[in-house]
């Protein structure tokens, strides 16, 4: 279960690297709606896990929320600009 967690943070490191990279250029607009959709399967992934897992299934669904929120902001940011 460690494995799947740290393989989770990465997914969620790529994600906000690909948030810096999306508000730098307006043509990540694709990868940045398909970055939010994975984030939203794997939040609904986490949702399905039974048990806590040591608190550790609460933190990343936490860290998730917080990637979806920041992929969120970062489509509005490029279409604004």
């Amino acid at each position: 279960m460690r494995r799947r967690f740290m393989v989770f943070v990465l997914l969620v490191v790529v994600v906000l690297t690909g948030y810096v990279v999306g508000c730098a250029s307006a043509s990540g607009q694709p990868h940045m709606n398909v970055a939010l959709d994975e984030l939203r399967a794997a939040k609904s992934e986490l949702d399905s896990a039974n048990a806590d897992k040591g608190g550790h299934r609460v933190k990343a669904v936490s860290l998730v929320d917080e990637a979806i929120a920041e992929v969120e902001a970062g489509i509005e940011y490029a279409r604004s600009h």
